[in-house]
């Protein structure tokens, strides 16, 4: 299988020096619209399709993003490896604004979002114990070191439903009781979906701020979130370039089980399936339909 590598993050990390045969592409999933048409091209010979996860201009909340159709897309046009990208609060004071951390573990807090894919008619179990891929998160933790960039190895992420910050008792309870590193409003379901696609995913955060709970920093400042941001994105768009070489033009099996995590996952007998929504999992859930 040849390797394809996606993209979601903000509108500007589609510009890419380098990229090949670009184009605007629109994906029509049983799932509703994604976020935006998908950029695609080669980078070094191997394809990409980039998503921005708001859509341009930033039209859509975090609560409002059809995850489900963001990641339909991304499968049914061929992509193998999905690269998260996103602006998140730290709760280390080592996880400093500008550092990237490479997110192996989330809490999900986040509660009006569709979540799976399946549903009565077809009802399906997937395993989320490690909801990260190990190789494709060590090749980004391998881009970023590359490209000079403050990088940790590991991280848990606070998923939160926003659009709102933290209020200072949730940072403190994130930091101090649940022992989180990171917090941000789009990994989930997002890592859910990408697993039960079996799409092999890796979730960089980029650090913005210190959420509320940092007695030095005080709470969020949009201005300086926003400001940190743009640095964060060339930073990402340096690392994005160097993802090619490091994963190779053939994708081969992902030896953590990624791809194959349906294996045993669809638990309705064949003759009870539901037409319509099998049909809805085509793309999605069609190796083992």
């Amino acid at each position: 299988m040849d390797t394809m590598i996606g993209v979601i993050g903000g509108s500007g990390l589609y510009e890419v020096e380098g990229l090949e045969d670009a184009k605007w592409v629109t994906v029509k999933t049983p799932w509703g619209k994604p976020s935006d048409q998908l950029f695609t091209g080669l980078l070094d010979g191997i394809k990409m399709a980039f998503l921005p996860r708001h859509g341009r201009g930033h039209v859509q909340t975090p609560s409002s993003i059809n995850y489900r159709a963001n990641i339909d897309a991304l499968k049914r046009i061929g992509v193998t490896d999905v690269i998260s990208i996103s602006a998140c609060g730290s709760f280390r004071e080592d996880m400093a604004p500008g550092n990237f951390v490479i997110v192996d573990q989330f809490v999900d807090r986040t509660i009006a979002r569709e979540k799976s894919f399946f549903g009565a008619g077809c009802v399906g179990h997937v395993s989320l114990a490690y909801p990260t891929c190990a190789r494709l998160s060590a090749a980004c933790f391998d881009a970023a070191k590359a490209e000079g960039i403050s990088v940790h190895m590991g991280g848990t992420y606070l998923a939160m439903e926003g659009p709102q910050f933290s209020t200072l008792a949730e940072s403190k309870m994130y930091r101090e009781v649940w022992k989180c590193d990171v917090i941000g409003m789009t990994n989930m379901p997002e890592a859910k979906l990408a697993r039960e696609a079996e799409l092999d995913y890796a979730s960089v955060a980029m650090i913005t701020d210190y959420d509320s709970w940092h007695p030095d920093h005080g709470e969020v400042d949009i201005h300086d979130i926003i400001k940190t941001l743009f640095g964060n994105a060339d930073k990402a768009r340096g690392m994005v370039k160097r993802l090619p070489a490091l994963l190779g033009g053939i994708r081969e099996i992902c030896p953590h089980g990624c791809d194959r995590a349906l294996e045993y996952g669809i638990l309705t007998a064949p003759e009870a399936r539901d037409p319509a929504m099998v049909t809805k999992l085509d793309a999605v859930a069609g190796r083992v339909l």
